[in-house]
Parts: C-alpha cells; structure tokens; sequence
C-alpha cells in the first residue's frame, strides 16, 4: 500500500484535475502523503508544496526560453525532493516539458510513473514516444482519441473520461445571475475570455477590445469578462479602458453557461463551453517566432480541442494573424444574427460533450483514475482495458 505519494500539476487545469484525483486516492489509500508541484486547489487537498505551480506558467516555444534556468532550478528542487523522501509511485499531470524530464529521473530511480491528461505527441513532437514508453508505467487519458494512440505505439494507456465532463455546471440561474451583475435581461450577453494567464491575455486583449466596440456599435448587447485568479480583475481592469466590458472576479461557468455567445481563447475553457452547450468563436495567438516554429513541428487538423474531439469543423478558429478585431466581430455577428447555426453549434456541442463523459458511465473519471492506479501498484491488474 502506497505511504507516499509525489504528484505533479503546472496549469491551473492540472490543478483542478490532480486536486480531484488525490481525493480519490485518499479514500482508498487513507494514510497516504502527498508531495511536489502544486496549486491552490491541490493545496487545499492537503497536498505539501515543494514547487509552486505557479513559477511553471509560461506558454509559447520562444517565450519560455528566458525562464529555463528558473524552472531548472524548480525542476532540481522537485528531484532533490523525490530523492530524500523515496515516493511509492509518482502522477505527473500535463505539462510534458517539465514533466517527460522528470519521469525519466524518477524511472531511473525506481519509482513507477503515471501521467495524467497525456501529452499532446498525437499532434506534434512524436519522437517523444521512445522515451514515454521506457519510463512511464501508465497514461490516464481525458480525450477519447487518445487511448487508440497511445496504445497503437506500444504505450499502456486508458480514456477515463474528460474530468470536467458533469462537473461543470453554473450554481446560479440565468435570472439570478442576470439580477446580482445588474445585466439587463433583454439583451444578449456576449462573455469574453481572452485567457487565464497573463501573458496570453495581453496578445488577446487588442482584437478582443476592437472586437466588442464593433459588436456593441452594432446592437445593444451586454458584455462580462469573467476574470481568472491568476490574472486577477485588477489586470483586466486597467487594460479595456472605456470598453463596455464589466470585469467580475471569477464565476467563469455561470458567465459562460447564461452567455448567448463566448469569444474564447482555444485552451480548457472552450472545452468548458461545449460542455455548458454554449455557442463560441475561438482564438488564440503567440508570438511570430513560436507560430513559425510551432507551423513546423505541428500535425493535427485543427487548434481548437473541440474540433479534434468532434473531428470537424465545429466552432470558428482565428488564429494568428487571423485574429483581428474585425473577423472576430464578423463571426460573432454571424452567429448571433443566425438562430440556426446557434442551434446547430448547440448540437455539435452536445455531441462532443457526450464523448467527453467517463466511458464506463459508472464512476466519474477521476475514480476510474485512482481504481487504475490502484490495480497497478497493488499487482491485480498487468493490462488494463
């Protein structure tokens, strides 16, 4: 019976996602530790913090150059820990740049590696593959594309389900949202989200911002920008100037469950939406040297998850240079304009979201996780299926 356990999250989504796995792990393995790279919400789990997830967010190839030698430092930090405190097994969530390099030191030491929320090489850098089948033990997928993957080159792997799948639901209703924001219910309500992160939000904010001023001159519609927590209101805020955005402090689910449409940086939070049935636009933009360099090394159909899952064109995708102010407010036009392609978009969503449930429809994914992870270390199972 696993004693100790090291677990790893650096995105705000692995958080959420490792934070939930960790609760399930407990009631089967109720005297287990847990250590290494966390989050608020894993924090609040009983998770002691050797990292802080927060010093590992950085997005883009190029970008993230200048914080290597920080995140090395975090790396050997999290490595020396492992070494001093022996761990029984180690779940590593996301993150592959940080966390490929690390499961390979921990292979090395005899410590069996689970992944969870798998790498991406489906799309891009197949090569590393090699490595992921030398050293980890186990990948628990959230997309149902992946498990066939993984699978078919030789790596042990099993789909339990997207996590968020019935877990994401607004706790108020649309009038009751509606009234605490002061929002007036004839209109419609367009929700902005132009990331969680920082540096992310910044690229957005100019096409967003010239976006909504030419949506807003065109009909009176209401506009809110959930913001998250690490971003923090305070930074949208200072930035719309005199756009006719209310900027509230979290409620991300309620603003885009109630919203008529969401204009959505591509990440989890477009997965949030299809799951809340809520029609959008995704965008998303990094610097030019990280779209040259990603245009070369990335093979896959489309940037969005939704459309990967729905394996069509499901919601718009303005990416890079396509993302400007003007084709923004011209697909959001178009949609609010066309009841019918609102309700279709409604109904590819439901479509999505009914493959992102926990296949076995028995148990929420994060169960069927820990049951995996328990068969594994216990010796009841070799293959799992």
């Amino acid at each position: 019976m696993p004693r100790n356990i090291l677990i790893s999250a650096g995105e705000a989504s692995g958080d959420l996602y490792a934070a939930l796995l960790v609760e399930d792990l407990r009631r089967i393995w109720p005297d287990a530790q847990f250590f290494g790279c966390t989050g608020p919400r894993m924090r609040r789990a009983g998770v002691e913090t050797v990292v802080d997830a927060a010093s590992l967010a950085v997005v883009g190839l190029v970008e993230v150059v200048s914080h290597i030698p920080r995140i090395y430092g975090e790396f050997r930090k999290l490595l020396a820990a492992a070494r001093r405190s022996r761990p029984d097994l180690a779940i590593l969530t996301d993150s592959p740049d940080f966390h490929l390099r690390l499961a390979r030191k921990l292979h090395r030491q005899g410590i069996p590696v689970f992944y969870l929320v798998a790498p991406q090489v489906w799309a891009w850098r197949k090569g590393r593959l090699p490595g992921m089948r030398r050293t980890l033990r186990h990948v628990l997928c959230i997309f149902p594309f992946e498990e066939k993957f993984f699978r078919g080159h030789g790596l042990p792997a099993t789909y339990i389900g997207h996590p968020l799948a019935g877990l994401v639901k607004p706790s108020l209703s649309r009038p009751e949202f509606f009234r605490k924001h002061r929002l007036p219910p004839g209109r419609p309500l367009i929700t902005v989200l132009p990331g969680s992160r920082r540096g992310e939000a910044a690229r957005h904010l100019a096409p967003v911002l010239d976006a909504v001023g030419r949506l807003y001159r065109e009909q009176a519609a209401s506009f809110i920008l959930p913001a998250s927590a690490t971003a923090g209101v305070g930074f949208f805020r200072e930035r719309i100037g005199g756009a006719p955005i209310q900027v509230i402090d979290g409620e991300s689910w309620e603003s885009i469950a109630h919203a008529d449409l969401a204009l959505a940086a591509s990440g989890t939070v477009t997965v949030e939406a299809a799951l809340l049935g809520t029609p959008m636009v995704t965008f998303y933009k990094v610097t030019t040297a990280s779209w040259i360099l990603g245009r070369m090394l990335v093979r896959a159909p489309f940037y969005s998850m939704v459309n990967l899952i729905a394996g069509r064109a499901v919601v718009p995708e303005l990416m890079q240079s396509n993302l400007t102010g003007e084709r923004l407010a011209a697909e959001a036009q178009r949609l609010l304009r066309d009841d019918g392609a609102r309700a279709q978009m409604r109904a590819d969503l439901a479509e999505v979201a009914d493959r992102l449930a926990c296949p076995s429809r028995r148990s929420e994914p994060m169960a069927r996780a820990a049951a995996i992870i328990q068969d594994l270390m216990e010796g009841q199972l070799t293959h799992v299926s």
